[in-house]
């Protein structure tokens, strides 16, 4: 079972990588890519970008402009027409965005790569820094050797299996960042608070996310701030009832600042999940917030991650 499961995730992540080398001239199209691995947009950039330590779009920049690199370093092209088919509208921001990776600008890369030609010394590194080691180089698929370790200096991650029951809770809707949910969070406390739903320790502070940020607009991004509420209270003005069934969840905490909870799902699902032998299923995954920033230092701040299983 687990040497299944691991194939069902390797072939998924093979099949998008093999689409972005093989559609560099387009716009990525996200949505795609998770709809052909037979995943949710969400779980699939998570899964994608635990394996290969970068995100598809990432990838797909990056290898845009290891091409564009290639092209100055060889060929006679234009800048202009080198900018564009990395996929920048104008020579300015391609310009920028080659100096950040390499150094000197696009014309002084051209310059450094002709100089040594003629000299019979070693071109200009073309390729960037990657964890993956996938590469463009000019007519070739790279071969794809994913690995499932921790990365350098990453501890062992420890998963539970919990049988949770059905939660009801109370939410409002955010649409915008996801880190701006505190906003969200803010409204519900006042609105609870007057209510008289905010009962410690029972009561627990939720949040569901549900869009890919690489595929959705930051302003429109869904998630929803939510705390548990009993089945016989009666919901407040303002807030939503949503239920998250009843099922099977894989557990882990992340304890640290929120800003690093990305790199934990990474791990969760791009190195717990495809070794555990579970599939994901659908339905909300899910956060638990056991203490808040208020009274918390960042580096102790704890937070529950659940992933449904099927």
């Amino acid at each position: 079972m687990k040497r299944e499961t691991r194939s069902f995730y390797e072939m998924a992540v093979r099949g998008a990588v093999e689409r972005i080398f093989d559609q560099l001239d387009d716009a990525l199209d996200l949505t795609a890519l998770a709809r052909t691995a037979a995943l949710s947009p969400l779980h699939f950039h998570r899964i994608f970008r635990g394996m290969l330590g970068e995100t598809p779009l990432e990838l797909h920049r990056r290898l845009r402009m290891e091409r564009a690199a290639h092209q100055l370093a060889t060929g006679d092209a234009p800048v202009t027409r080198v900018a564009f088919d990395a996929g920048y509208e104008t020579h300015e921001s391609f310009t920028r965005a080659f100096g950040d990776h390499y150094g000197v600008s696009p014309s002084a890369f051209r310059l450094k790569a002709s100089e040594a030609r003629a000299a019979c010394a070693r071109a200009p590194q073309r390729e960037l820094a990657a964890r993956c080691g996938l590469h463009f180089h000019p007519g070739q698929r790279p071969e794809l050797s994913l690995s499932f370790t921790n990365t350098k200096g990453e501890p062992a991650m420890h998963v539970d299996l919990k049988d949770l029951p059905e939660y009801r809770l109370a939410a409002i809707r955010h649409v915008g960042p996801y880190h701006h949910i505190s906003e969200a969070f803010g409204r519900l406390g006042e609105i609870a608070g007057r209510a008289g739903l905010i009962r410690p320790p029972h009561t627990e502070m939720i949040a569901l996310y549900h869009d890919d940020p690489e595929a959705t607009a930051a302003s429109a991004l869904r998630s929803d701030a939510a705390i548990s509420v009993p089945d016989d209270v009666i919901l407040p003005e303002g807030v939503t009832e949503i239920r998250i069934p009843a099922r099977r969840y894989a557990c882990t905490t992340h304890v640290g600042p929120y800003t690093k909870l990305g790199d934990t799902w990474a791990q969760f699902m791009g190195s717990w999940l495809p070794q555990s032998g579970h599939r994901v299923s659908d339905g909300p995954s899910f956060e638990i917030y056991r203490n808040t920033p208020g009274e918390t230092p960042p580096e102790e701040l704890r937070t529950e991650i659940y992933l449904p299983i099927a």
